[in-house]
């Protein structure tokens, strides 16, 4: 059910897409992407990227020593 509320909205923003200027339509139709991915639609474009590998390693620190000022 919430699938087809995302797939509704995509829809309709891209409706609205067809009559906006060309900023306000590239907006539009990024958002209907969006909206696409979440209503399980992956084929028509929804790619979602790799979460990012964990660190094993903890960050370098920027303090060198306790004796520095």
């Amino acid at each position: 059910m919430e699938q087809e509320f995302y797939r509704g909205l995509a829809q309709r923003v891209r409706g609205m897409a067809e009559k906006a200027d060309p900023f306000t339509r590239r907006r539009l139709l990024d958002l209907a992407k969006r909206y696409d991915s979440k209503g399980g639609a992956a084929g028509r474009g929804g790619t979602e990227r790799p979460l990012p590998a964990p660190r094993t390693t903890p960050l370098p620190s920027s303090y060198s020593g306790p004796g520095e000022a």
